[in-house]
């Protein structure tokens, strides 16, 4: 299943990357990106630029010139949660993602990459339960929302995978029938929603 985050659909992986741990430096967590050191923002910009382009080797190098006292820093985990989606390290997604909303819980993308991960682990019903409270919080996220759909299909639940699909398609009908379409698991969603994604994504 493709399950999409605004910053990118999370499409098939390539390569395994490492868990991270280190410690964590609380007063330094908090700061905006912008008041990093300049060698250290500099490094995290680039690495950002090279996943945009999807280059992760080159992200990852970058994000090795950090100094490793800010390794830990929440804008730098989530450069590497993504190289690691595309490097299917699931487990790691799972860590790091734990790790940054623990610190900034304010981050929907974060959320999200947080409960896909859940889901290619075999976990979807923690998936669901963990996604489900932020919809509330973001109620204008449409990727929230076609997640919490995708899960309840995969649970079997149709009325509630057709409630999600509705409101995914309310908020961003366009973004959504274009994920909808290009998911592999399209059929299980046409067959959860009673019609409605034939009708709105054919």
């Amino acid at each position: 299943m493709v399950c999409i985050i605004s910053l990118g659909v999370c499409r098939s992986p390539r390569r395994k990357g490492r868990a991270i741990s280190g410690p964590c430096f609380p007063n330094l967590l908090v700061e905006s990106i912008n008041q990093l050191p300049l060698p250290d923002k500099w490094h995290l910009y680039a690495a950002q630029g090279w996943v945009g382009l999807g280059d992760h080797a080159q992200a990852e190098e970058e994000l090795e010139k950090i100094a490793p006292e800010l390794s830990a820093h929440p804008d730098v985990l989530e450069v590497r949660l993504r190289i690691y989606s595309h490097a299917n390290n699931w487990e790691a997604c799972v860590e790091i993602a734990g790790a940054i909303l623990k610190l900034d819980p304010s981050r929907p993308d974060v959320w999200i990459q947080y409960s896909l991960a859940l889901n290619e682990l075999k976990r979807t019903q923690e998936a669901f339960d963990q996604l489900l409270p932020v919809a509330l919080r973001f109620p204008n996220e449409s990727n929230i929302a076609y997640n919490l759909a995708c899960y309840c299909a995969r649970l079997g639940r149709r009325d509630e995978c057709e409630k999600w699909f509705k409101k995914a398609m309310a908020i961003d009908e366009e973004t959504d029938k274009q994920a909808a379409i290009e998911d592999p698991d399209s059929q299980l969603l046409c067959d959860s929603t009673n019609g409605l994604f034939l009708e709105r994504c054919t």
